[in-house]
């Protein structure tokens, strides 16, 4: 495959650079650590993704250097158990709550409960849907990673710089792709495909890009809980159903690197090898394995989104209410929650590629070399 430009993007002017924990507490960390500012709750999603727990680790230092207890919580994907996490944070007299959820539809009782106690609420990455208990929202600006996504895709094929700049001379295809999404019970998942279909769609319209599947509504797209084995099993049931004549993917939208390992394994299964017919294959979050994976050619690309920079700003936004402040945002009318907009903070993604993990992760020590096998 020719080399292509890499376009490396800031993440964001004055990026605070906080050395990432590796702890965690287990499930929770109860209230370890801290000082007398008071307790702030955190409740994470999973330890299942090494994002979340470097997320949780990020927020718990950063409002413990600003001299707060932290009970930071992982609830393992189960919707009951941070239900009663969060119960426990109020009970216990959190402050303040940072919420990353699992399914942004679930917390409307326990959020009514944190607002009669005059809690505030931080929506942390996920949107919380159905609430207007929900103060504010921390994230990335979603539907440029969508875009980013594909951007990464149509750079691998040839057909666009990273930046969706189109290539003068670039091939006329087609290219089979396929196309996988997110959680459905995950806001962002809209986001992320929504913004990815903005730059697809047209290469569609034009012959360019072939979904050879047919499938190419969300909801056939979409993966519950962004489980890589779920990922692996459709993958594998799209290959045998539309590629057993022969013809090949080219490549695949995976809007998450645990999904993009699915496919990466149905890919290999079906006897699919590294090298020029190996399909393009995006993701997101910058993962060790993925960003290993990218260096050895199996993945093409990633999103990164610096945890560390969201910790700042969603411990930050606490802060500020704490303080009868009003917290910095950036957008106030996207990001509709089915109740309210939700006045939100979002920062700025980066497009990963063999040729900027140095540029992108190691040198500004999100990655070590030794942890990436550089």
């Amino acid at each position: 495959m020719k080399a292509k430009k890499v376009l490396f993007a800031a993440v964001a002017a004055g990026a605070l650079m906080l050395s990432a924990c590796s702890g965690g507490g287990g499930t929770g960390s109860g209230g370890d650590g801290g000082g007398d500012g008071g307790l702030i709750g955190v409740a994470m999603p999973t330890k299942s993704s090494e994002r979340w727990i470097q997320d949780g680790d990020a927020v718990k230092k950063t409002l413990e250097d600003q001299g707060f207890t932290v009970d930071l919580q992982y609830a393992e994907d189960d919707i009951p158990t941070q239900v009663s996490q969060i119960e426990n944070m109020i009970t216990k007299g959190a402050k303040a709550l940072i919420i990353a959820s699992i399914d942004g539809t679930t917390l409307s009782e326990v959020l009514q409960n944190a607002a009669d106690a005059d809690i505030p609420v931080i929506a942390y990455d996920r949107l919380i849907r159905d609430s207007e208990n929900v103060n504010y929202y921390a994230s990335f600006d979603n539907f440029l990673v969508g875009q980013q996504q594909a951007w990464t895709v149509l750079n691998g094929l040839g057909l666009t710089e990273l930046d969706g700049t189109e290539i003068s001379g670039a091939p006329a295809g087609p290219f089979n792709i396929e196309l996988f999404a997110g959680s459905p019970d995950d806001n962002n998942a809209t986001f992320f495909w929504n913004g990815a279909m903005d730059v697809l769609e047209p290469y569609m319209d034009k012959g360019v890009l072939k979904v050879k599947s047919g499938q190419t509504d969300f909801q056939q797209a979409a993966t519950l809980r962004w489980d890589g084995e779920t990922a692996q099993s459709r993958m594998e049931d799209i290959l045998t159903a539309n590629y057993s004549d022969g013809s090949k993917v080219n490549a695949v939208l995976s809007p998450y690197d645990g999904i993009s390992r699915g496919i990466i394994s149905a890919l290999t299964d079906a006897g699919y090898t590294v090298g020029p017919e190996w399909p393009i294959i995006s993701g997101q979050d910058a993962e060790v394995d993925s960003v290993k994976a990218i260096l050895s050619g199996e993945q093409y690309a990633t999103i990164f989104k610096d945890t560390r920079e969201l910790a700042k700003v969603a411990a930050d936004m606490a802060v500020a209410v704490l303080n009868g402040d009003e917290p910095d945002t950036n957008n106030t009318t996207d990001y509709d929650n089915g109740v309210k907009v939700v006045p939100s903070y979002l920062l700025a993604p980066v497009p990963v590629v063999k040729d900027n993990v140095q540029e992108t992760l190691v040198d500004t020590g999100y990655w070590t070399k030794e942890e990436l096998g550089l």
